[in-house]
């Protein structure tokens, strides 16, 4: 692999902004190779010129890397004739929105003829560097603003632990290093050795009286007790308390070491970046380049700066000892979990499952056929009552490839969703994972079609075989006790994660909202066929006849009601999360949102009431809230959701940044929003009747559609949401700290 993918592969995706620019450097060489070659064509060199220009690549080669493993005061040699630049280090008072030093390169060969290119070069690779150095000095600057509170918040940890576990003990005399009895991690790790006695005597407990709680489990109640309340809950010295602010405090370190991995991988890569784009210089120009150039970068902030290698250090030591037990392989397991691997079984049972996939519907299709099945009498009594248990099924396999193809497309365009779902390391599913899983359920759902796939009934007993009808409930009630099995089976961490988000939107609003909530509340907006679909299971296997495939459901009111409850509940949880973060946020935005998915809900009930009970009033009412939702939801779905019709950007009526290199897709994408969300509505306003396809071929038709449409819109919202954290250069999710102030406002 070349080093210019090879560098943009192993690139923060949120900090590609901060890094150098490799691509564009190599560029500009690329204009000083191209003018060479044209000089070397006019005027033909001598014939001893071929063996010196040999020789000064030969010497730059071994020179090109010297900058990075000798020292030097200098950052130039004057006694080498080749010299070719001169680097200098700026002051502040002479670059003043400058933060910390600024490099400047004096290019001393400009007078040659076609030395504009290289002036261009040394230009831009002074910006470049003067980026990095910038952006990785304030990233510093930060992790040791954290260290302090990580500081804080282990005194604190410390004297709770204490309190708990030796309630007789008697708190000696603050530590000098602090007034509140700190413990930095510097004094933690001289600690290791010493007895738990002598540690206990470095501790003062006098800290717990000026600290309040904040690990307390988000529940209902505990939000209601917020809202009244107002404030943080005070120490009950309990040892779910420490529990629970040990999990909290192991978790900021985890996060916290992940940070120092990344910075230290941040310096490592664009010091190499720096070393091959001088190399590539001096072997285009054949000078001498390097050598000066790489003296700066290794006496450099970015070369000579230890903090974050002893921050690193400190924290592994302090992590090892009070969160995996003095086991160091561990601790660093838990510090540094493994890069998940491709599993080459998965990809085996993936093509497998395919496979039987297409021979079961090409079975389902002879079949159908050799039993003229469609001119069957019974072909309408199986439209009505069996083939929408079985779409069921076929929603959330296509559902799910619809996500495994935003999986795949998020992984080619570097798009961080693990990051921004908030996936445990390594434990993300990709798109094999996941076709894996719909290719599966697809076998099991054709193969009880194939043995469900009888239209007529028994003439002497004027039913159908109850073993057979009752196989779409169990193939329901499989994928129940696999979703909710509790052993490590089937993805257990997945499915759980799952769970968690969708107890938070049946919660909503007394849980704090994040990314993953309500955006598995927009996917099921677009699933209310199915929801839908649930509740006729109900009734169809509760109150109907399913013997003999009859049911009354469309003639109960009170399934009528449930059927506008089911459709409205989806949207009902966005709109309640919509406060939430509005409540907290103070963002009219997010008000403007719950509006849309309040005029959705208005839309859903005038439009099923009409559906039900036809009249012209109801009529106007459903055809004008539905319009107004219609054009609420597209705006929001193109400006908000895509970040997309700009009129003043850099991409007309798109964005700034664009991941796609064909702007073309996203005004295909705009255009089947608008069509895919215009087809949806026929479903809701029951518009099905055709002359050649039954009523539920129809309903599963728009759905599909409507799942699409949404599979589309979960792309570009991704994309959205990552170019939001690479503009802010937002890498790491926050955790929240067990402790803070008696006052409440600042965390320790």
């Amino acid at each position: 692999m070349k080093f210019g993918k090879e560098f943009t592969s192993q690139m923060v995706p949120e900090w590609e902004g901060a890094y150098m620019n490799y691509s564009h450097l190599k560029t500009i060489l690329k204009e000083v190779l191209i003018f060479r070659r044209w000089k070397q064509k006019q005027s033909p060199p001598s014939p001893f010129t071929p063996r010196k220009r040999n020789l000064l690549k030969k010497s730059t080669f071994y020179r090109a890397f010297s900058g990075l493993t000798n020292r030097h005061s200098n950052y130039s040699n004057n006694d080498d004739e080749d010299e070719a630049i001169l680097v200098s280090e700026m002051q502040q008072q002479e670059l003043p929105s400058a933060e910390g030093e600024s490099y400047q390169t004096l290019f001393l060969r400009s007078s040659e003829e076609g030395a504009e290119n290289e002036l261009v070069f040394f230009r831009k690779l002074d910006n470049e560097f003067n980026k990095v150095i910038h952006f990785y000095r304030g990233k510093v600057e930060e992790v040791v603003v954290e260290a302090e509170d990580l500081n804080k918040q282990m005194d604190a940890f410390i004297a709770l632990q204490i309190k708990i576990n030796d309630p007789n003990f008697q708190s000696s005399s603050p530590s000098p290093s602090s007034n509140s009895g700190s413990l930095p991690l510097e004094e933690i790790q001289e600690l290791e050795g010493r007895p738990e006695r002598d540690q206990q005597k470095r501790v003062s407990l006098e800290i717990l009286n000026h600290v309040k709680i904040n690990v307390i489990p988000e529940s209902a109640l505990s939000t209601l007790k917020n809202i009244f309340d107002g404030t943080k809950s005070d120490l009950s010295f309990s040892t779910g308390e420490l529990r629970n602010v040990q999990m909290k405090l192991k978790q900021a370190f985890v996060e916290f070491h992940r940070k120092l991995r990344l910075l230290k991988s941040y310096s490592f890569l664009n010091q190499l970046g720096f070393s091959k784009i001088m190399k590539k210089y001096d072997k285009i120009t054949s000078r001498n380049a390097s050598k000066a150039y790489l003296e700066m970068v290794e006496n450099s902030y970015l070369s000579q700066s230890d903090e974050v290698a002893k921050l690193m250090e400190r924290v592994e030591a302090a992590f090892i000892k009070h969160f995996a037990n003095a086991n160091r392989r561990q601790g660093m397991r838990d510090l540094r979990p493994r890069a998940k691997r491709d599993n080459h079984r998965v990809t085996f049972f993936v093509g497998c499952f395919f496979g039987c996939s297409i021979a079961l519907i090409v079975a389902v299709i002879l079949t159908v056929h050799a039993r003229d099945l469609l001119q069957s009498e019974g072909r309408n009594q199986y439209m009505t009552n069996i083939f929408p248990l079985y779409s069921l099924f076929a929603y959330i396999v296509l559902h799910m490839l619809m996500y495994a193809a935003n999986i795949y497309f998020w992984m080619r365009y570097r798009v961080n969703y693990a990051f921004i779902f908030g996936f445990k390391p390594s434990t993300e599913l990709g798109y094999k994972e996941i076709l894996l899983l719909s290719s599966g359920l697809s076998v099991l759902t054709l193969a009880a079609v194939i043995s469900n796939l009888e239209m007529e009934m028994d003439e002497r007993t004027k039913s159908f075989q109850a073993l057979t009808e009752l196989v779409p409930l169990s193939l329901v009630i499989v994928v129940l006790l696999i979703t909710f099995c509790p052993f490590n089976i089937i993805y257990r961490t997945n499915r759980f994660f799952l769970i968690v988000c969708l107890w938070h939107c049946v919660c909503a609003p007394f849980h704090k909202v994040n990314f993953p909530d309500f955006f598995l509340a927009d996917q099921l907006t677009s699933q209310v066929q199915l929801l839908r679909t649930l509740e006729f299971y109900v009734c169809y296997y509760g109150w109907g006849d399913f013997k003999k495939r009859e049911n009354r459901c469309d003639q109960s009111d009170v399934y009528k009601t449930f059927n506008i409850l089911i459709a409205v509940i989806p949207y009902w949880f966005r709109f309640l999360q919509c406060l939430r973060q509005w409540w907290e946020r103070k963002e009219y935005g997010q008000a403007a949102n719950g509006l849309k998915y309040l005029s959705t809900i208005v839309a859903v009930v005038t439009r099923t009431i009409y559906v039900q009970r036809p009249g012209l009033a109801i009529r106007i009412i459903a055809a004008s809230s539905s319009v107004i939702a219609t054009v609420f939801n597209t705006y929001w779905d193109m400006v908000k959701d895509w970040g997309l019709l700009c009129r003043n950007s850099n991409n007309p009526w798109l964005r700034d940044k664009l991941i796609l290199p064909n702007k073309s897709v996203y005004f295909i994408a705009m255009v089947l929003n608008v069509i895919l969300r215009l087809a949806w509505m026929q479903t809701v306003l029951d518009f099905h009747e055709t002359p050649t396809l039954h009523r539920s071929t129809v309903i599963f038709i728009f759905a599909g559609l409507e799942i699409i449409r949404r599979g589309i819109w979960n792309f570009f919202r991704l994309e959205n949401e990552h170019l939001n954290n690479v503009g802010k250069f937002r890498a790491f999710k926050s955790v929240p700290l067990p402790f803070s102030y008696e006052d409440g406002d600042k965390e320790l």
